[in-house]
């Protein structure tokens, strides 16, 4: 951790505004070491966006049929992620904050405009499944990261907070293992297939 919180910080000393990527399958504690990279570095350094504010709204998913896949790679909406990192990735001092949206767990939902992003913070922290994809606007916002880290995660360790994090939010025993091994996985797969595409493979169990 030592070395990770080194290689941000660096990143935020850089002199201009910054954004890491962090990605890796579901269950790998993207967010919480987005979350720990931010609280060592402290509130004027870096500031966490995750990718999961473009869920698109249960609504939308049922509405086109996808509410049963939900966070596969087409219930995001790409294109906005990508045109926010633009937008943070401009960033300079002296510019309004920009607002980007965050998901709410406790919801199931995406919630607009929860989390301020000053134009003063020089690292953004940006963490989510499909950093690296090579299709639709994925690439779009990939270009404009400094770097992307991929977290590789043991599967057993990966699955079993998964199910527990699903059960956590009202799913069932059963329904939460279906689901972890089932959508989620077929997700991971796909996120395994981008590893290649990384700045640096950080191996990594987490908390």
């Amino acid at each position: 951790m030592e070395e990770l919180v080194a290689r941000a910080r660096a990143l935020a000393g850089g002199g201009e505004r910054r954004v890491l990527g962090i990605v890796g399958a579901p269950g790998a504690g993207k967010s919480t070491l987005a979350t720990t990279l931010a609280d060592a570095l402290g509130p004027d350094l870096a500031v966490v966006v995750g990718m999961d504010g473009f869920h698109l709204s249960d609504a939308v998913l049922a509405r086109h049929g996808r509410r049963e896949r939900k966070g596969a790679i087409d219930t995001f909406d790409d294109a906005g992620y990508a045109a926010l990192v633009a937008r943070l990735a401009d960033a300079r001092p002296g510019d309004p904050p920009v607002y980007a949206p965050e998901f709410r767990r406790e919801i199931e939902e995406p919630v607009a405009a929860g989390v301020e992003v000053r134009a003063d913070v020089p690292l953004v922290i940006t963490e989510g499944n499909y950093l690296l994809a090579a299709t639709g606007a994925w690439p779009a916002a990939r270009a404009r990261m400094a770097e992307v880290w991929f977290l590789d995660v043991p599967d057993g360790v990966r699955l079993a907070r998964l199910e527990e994090r699903h059960h956590a939010f009202g799913k069932s025993r059963a329904d939460a293992r279906r689901w972890a091994r089932g959508p989620d996985q077929a997700n991971a797969a796909l996120i395994e297939a981008t590893r290649g595409a990384a700045d640096v493979v950080v191996r990594w169990a987490g908390r």
